[in-house]
């Protein structure tokens, strides 16, 4: 291994270092930019001021946070960041930064200006923008603007590609490649703009944004160089201007794509933005910029060509820095002797066309190929991005043809997909609602309901049920949600529509919409969600954000019909004053609101008052927010697994779990933001419990660990991270990558987040070398050495997977079985076993080297919660040999990040010491058991049972003494007897007793443990329930149950109880009464309810007996399939019975199909 030269730097060396090395994402270059600038200015004995503003979103979402965490720095250096009401009034208030830096009165040498925002927001502001690169920007001063191109819409609505509006802008373009650049480009771009008299944008594609890279500062990487001013003999210099009149707007514009143009051309040219590498007597030649550079070289890379080696390799690069002005000069001397160039590019043809006009009409022109091959064929495609794989389809068949011949063989290599890749129909990980969400209510609609979707993440709502929240017809841009409304209603039956409505668009643009829709005079009822920040891109809080009052107020000013305010907290609007007619009511009633405003002419507005729980969540963190004394826990027994809970909250946090009695329901601890929709489900299995002292958890003694031997590269080595959005993942990968360059490694990353944060799956990416890297950031094929799979779904998904090699790859993956949003809404769909998904981890890496382990779990075991599962799988990767970074290196970047720094030193030698001494980990605690005594009759008849073999045996001896404990001896015997007559009619049938005994068994046990007022008082009163609350919550922790008994429920009582511990003698007193279960005596048993689960006990014996017989090999599977129904009959009162009809309606239909098949047969 090469000898690595430890680093050592803190955190805010990204921001303050002046000379050095420091590992920076390209979000925190871009925030470094201003400092820099104003650092640079001092130095040069200008007081220059800086004005930041813009409006959030992907992939600059995070950028204007943070700018906020750096207050002390943004005041140090007279930057005044003031982000936008959106990105048009932004882009004025910019403009507003150039016309002071001119302004006579200014009291600043000059003023610089940035506007930031996303693609979609850059065509929003174009006549903001065309009005302010007219007027110009001022040679003191200089306007920078920042786009985020979101090219495969990852995270935006619609794909992006923003070169072509800039320029239509007369905006010169910069396009970085790397975090590098985005700093080097950033101060380019601001003297670009000074020396010109234009506004200057930058190119910022997702991957460059939320890339990472070692990054040098050193001031004598930007040394500016102003050229010659001199255009038509004279001196030219933009004085700016707000005069947009004739003749003065007539000359700004000549200038704008005239003079000022020519002058940035040239800053360009005697600055070297554009380079040329390669051979000098090259026949292919290549032109390229930002990441399309870094995906060729990656290409060229697998072919064994490093940059050094281009020299003599037939092939000529010109990297372009800036692509308009396109130097066409450059482009010609740079073509010159060349057959073919090859314009590689993301999108639609840009510098393709720009090359194409500069080499038009010259002698002796090469071949340009781009969109188009030279027969008009599709070539590069135009309609998504260009990874190094895809490229290198193309690419290499042109590179073919000017390679030695020793080298075929390796283009040859590059074409062919990796073989062993084998689709499994698993389930997939989706982004959700977070635990706790206002949305997790807010979106869901009255049956038949037309609904139209926006920007925020109420959009999530799109990949949802349309039982749930409706049918969605329409989706906009931010700010006309609602609007294509006014143009269906006219044509179409319906006469309603509800329009989801985030209260950040509202300030940003959405209340124009509503002003719309009242004017046009449609029916349409606005959901606005009021809930205090502007989630979707990381929380922050909406410029000019009004309070409910206010925007009521605004509202009935525009002439709405009607508005509704529904909360989660009534509370808050006691000493709160609202107009005559405007109700406040509880969340409990958005269902009957909806229905009301739905039948109300003309414009109607519910307002849903809810904060963020992500939010909230992070102030009771921090002590800003009051915590909940209060926790939702299950008892796991008494759970039907029905999923009205998960129905009912559609919370994340209500997960199913597969317990010794089926199906069931927890609430995950960690993750809950105490929310407690879920006490809302139907069902009596929930307690209220104030926890007492922190429960303990269990500690592993370990004795010293020796080092690990590295089982992959040392000199250069990639990693790629794969888990759930809002886990950690991003967080785990910037601590090894930050403990990568303290080793003294070179670091290039990627993290690929779209909607991640929001429960979907999350991809990071890191490469480390002890040299330079050249390539991209982005893993391609087969180039993973360590693969660390921090959730299993989202490690098992083809896409992510393709990095892996079995030759070269080491696996070190969570096993834990983390819900996906559909188990939620769907308890019944099944996780897929561990075994079934490690066959298809197994091909695609070196199985023999992988690691699997239940993390979650022992990360419960060790710390109580799951919270540093990413951690421990850090230390088991570093054990493995896989992750061959020091662990000094590692240990100082735990330090570094700060947060919970001896927990997660402590959680990465948890790690450590189960790979050098793995120690059996309990799955989480399922649920308990109180078994009792069985009767020998009992027993003797389960072991006379014939033709079962020992592990159904004892399932049904387990099975047996539960419904003895249900209720007696001879309940549990005629449940065995049951068993015992299905076996011998399977034999009958089909000779063996196996499938339909064991399914007709866990079906009947369900059935007749029914649960009804004595079963619930048991289940409360097994000691296995209260040792449970113990663990989970600590000695002393009390409980309160939530009951919503079914005789008050028929008087009356329309919501559950909160008993206490002064209830337990009732509960004592009805389990003992559960022996006058189904006699005259059972005073529950009257109930209509209970004698349709009595009956179902007998219908389904008659089942049994009327199928079973029936059997053969060919139709066995539907018959079983006819027996598993039963399992579907769950749940308590109204939703029992629904299931029930359910449950009879599809037996009687797989009945007939059965019939059908025997007579065709």
């Amino acid at each position: 291994m090469t000898e690595l030269h430890s680093r050592e730097f803190a955190l805010t060396d990204r921001y303050t270092l002046a000379d050095g090395e420091v590992f920076l994402t390209g979000l925190q270059a871009l925030v470094r930019i201003p400092f820099e600038q104003s650092r640079r200015d001092s130095a040069d004995g200008q007081r220059v001021g800086i004005l930041i503003s813009g409006y959030e979103g992907s992939p600059l979402a995070g950028y204007d946070l943070e700018l906020g965490r750096q207050r002390e720095l943004l005041d140090s250096h007279s930057v005044v960041f003031q982000p936008g009401l959106n990105e048009e009034l932004a882009a004025n208030a910019v403009q507003g930064s150039q016309l002071a830096s001119a302004s006579p009165s200014c009291e600043y040498d000059g003023v610089v200006g940035i506007w930031y925002g996303k693609a979609p927001g850059l065509d929003r502001a174009t006549d903001a923008l065309r009005h302010a690169n007219l007027g110009g920007a001022d040679a003191r001063g200089g306007a920078l603007v920042l786009v985020g191109d979101d090219s495969i819409a990852k995270s935006s609505t619609v794909p992006s590609g923003s070169e072509a509006a800039m320029a239509e802008l007369g905006l010169p373009v910069l396009v970085p490649s790397d975090p590098q650049e985005v700093l080097d480009f950033g101060l380019h771009g601001i003297a670009m703009s000074r020396f010109s008299g234009l506004w200057v944008g930058m190119k910022l594609a997702t991957n460059v944004v939320d890339g990472s890279a070692t990054v040098r500062f050193d001031r004598s990487r930007v040394t500016v160089q102003n050229p010659d001013r001199e255009i038509d003999g004279a001196d030219f210099r933009h004085t700016v201007s707000a005069h947009f009149v004739q003749p003065t707007l007539g000359n700004l514009e000549r200038s704008m794509f005239g003079e000022r143009l020519e002058l940035a051309r040239r800053y360009v040219a005697v600055n070297d933005l554009n380079r040329t590498i390669g051979d000098p007597d090259a026949k292919l030649g290549i032109i390229t910029a930002g990441t399309g550079f870094r995906d060729t070289m990656q290409v060229l890379q697998r072919l064994g060509i490093a940059e050094t080696d281009l020299v003599h390799s037939g092939i000529r690069i010109l990297k372009l820095g800036v692509i308009n002005p396109l130097d066409q000069r450059h482009v010609q001397e740079f073509s010159e002797r060349l057959d073919e160039v090859v314009v590689v590019e993301e999108k639609r043809a840009f510098i393709e066309l720009a090359v194409k006009d500069a080499l038009f009409g010259r002698a002796s022109v090469p071949r340009v190929l781009g969109k188009r091959d030279e027969h008009g064929r599709r070539f590069l495609r135009a309609d998504a991005d260009l990874p190094p794989e895809i490229l290198a389809e193309q690419l290499g068949q042109r590179i073919r043809k000017v390679l030695p011949a020793n080298q075929i063989e390796s283009v040859s290599s590059v074409d062919e997909t990796p073989a062993g890749r084998i689709e499994l129909p698993l389930l997939t990980r989706t982004p959700y609602f977070c635990s706790g969400c206002p949305h997790n209510r807010s979106t869901v609609v009255p049956d038949g309901s037309l609904v139209g979707a926006g920007i925020g993440c109420h959009a999530i709502a799109t990949m949802m049920p349309h039982e749930r929240v409706g049918e969605i017809v329409s989706l906009c841009q931010m700010g006309g949600e609602g609007a294509p409304w006014i143009g269906m209603a006219p044509f179409v039956s319906e006469n309603h529509l509800f329009q989801n409505l985030g209260d950040g668009t509202f300030h940003h643009s959405g209340s124009l919409a509503i002003r719309a829709a009242v004017a046009s005079g449609v029916n349409i009822t606005y959901k606005l969600l009021y809930n205090d920040a502007v989630a979707m891109t990381g929380g922050q809080r909406a410029v000019g954000k009004m309070s409910v009052p206010q925007i009521v107020q605004e509202l009935l000013a525009e002439g709405v019909a009607r508005i509704v305010v529904t909360t989660d907290d009534l509370k808050k609007y006691r000493n709160v004053s609202l107009p005559h007619g405007v109700a406040v009511l509880d969340r409990s009633e958005l269902m009957s609101v909806q229905e009301e405003l739905a039948q109300t002419a003309g414009v109607t507005v519910l307002i849903h008052d809810q904060e963020c729980a992500t939010e909230l969540r992070r102030k009771r963190k921090r002590g800003l927010a009051v915590e909940p004394v209060t926790r939702a826990f299950i008892n796991e027994r008494l759970c039907e697994g029905c999923g009205d809970c998960g129905q009912k909250s559609n919370c994340m946090s209500v997960q199913p779990v597969d317990t010794e009695f089926g199906r069931k329901t927890r609430i995950d601890q960690a993750s809950c933001n105490k929310d407690y929709s879920c006490l809302d489900g139907d069902c009596p299995s929930f307690v209220e419990v104030r926890p007492g002292r922190t429960a303990s958890s269990e500690t592993s003694a370990t004795g010293p660990i020796p080092d690990p031997t590295p089982i992959v590269g040392t000199d250069a080595f990639n990693v790629r991270i794969t888990g759930v959005g809002g886990t950690g993942v991003v967080t785990t990968s910037q601590i090894v990558a930050t403990a990568g360059t303290l080793a003294g490694f070179h670091v290039r990353g990627l993290d690929q987040l779209g909607l991640a944060q929001k429960g979907g799956a999350v991809v990071s990416d890191l490469k480390f070398s002890t040299r330079p890297i050249t390539g991209t950031n982005k893993l391609a094929a087969g180039e993973c050495d360590l693969y660390l799979g921090c959730d299993l779904l989202v490690a098992a998904d083809a896409k992510n997977l393709a990095v892996a090699s079995n030759s070269r790859t080491v696996a070190v993956i969570s096993t834990s079985q983390v819900p996906t949003g559909s188990m939620i809404l769907k308890p019944s769909t099944a996780f897929p076993a561990a075994a079934e998904v490690r066959e298809r981890l197994d091909p695609s890496t070196r199985a023999h080297d992988s690691l699997y382990a239940d993390v979650r779990a022992l990360a419960y075991r060790e710390f109580g919660s799951d919270q540093l599962a990413n951690m421990i799988l850090v230390g088991m990767a570093v054990q493995v040999g896989s992750l061959p970074i020091p662990l000094s290196a590692l240990e100082k970047a735990i330090e570094l990040n700060g947060v919970a720094v001896a927990a997660n030193l402590r959680a990465l030698h948890v790690g450590r010491a189960y790979v050098h001494d793995p120690q059996p980990v309990n799955a989480l605690k399922g649920v308990y058991t109180n078994q009792v005594r069985v009767a020998r009759r009992v027993r003797r008849a389960v072991h006379e049972l014939r033709g079962v073999d020992e592990v159904f045996r004892d399932r049904l001896g387990f099975l047996a003494a539960d419904l003895v404990a249900y209720q007696n001896q001879s309940y549990a015997l005629q449940f065995v007897n049951f068993v015992a007559d299905t076996a011998e009619r399977e034999r009958n049938a089909v000779g063996t007793v196996g499938t339909l005994t064991v399914t007709a068994a866990e079906s009947m046990y369900k059935l007749m443990a029914y649960k009804d007022e004595y079963e619930t008082a048991r289940l409360y009163l097994d000691p296995g329930f209260e040792q449970s609350v113990r663990e989970t919550f600590g000695d002393g922790a009390s409980f309160a149950y939530k009951l919503h008994p079914p005789v008050l429920r028929a008087m009356g009582l329309d919501h559950k109880l909160t008993l206490g511990a002064w209830f337990k003698p009732a509960l004592y007193a009805l389990r003992t009464a559960r022996r006058v279960r189904g006699t005259r005596l059972d005073v529950f048993g009257y109930a209509h309810v209970r004698q349709v689960e009595r009956a179902l006990v007998d219908d389904y014996a008659q089942l049994t007996r009327e199928v079973v017989p029936r059997a053969t090999h060919d139709n066995i599977d539907a018959i079983r399939e006819i027996l598993g129904l039963a399992q579907e009959v769950r749940g308590y009162e109204a939703i029992k019975m629904a299931n029930v009809e359910s449950y009879r309606r599809k037996v009687a239909a797989a009945l007939d199909a059965l019939s059908a098949t025997a007579a065709v047969g």
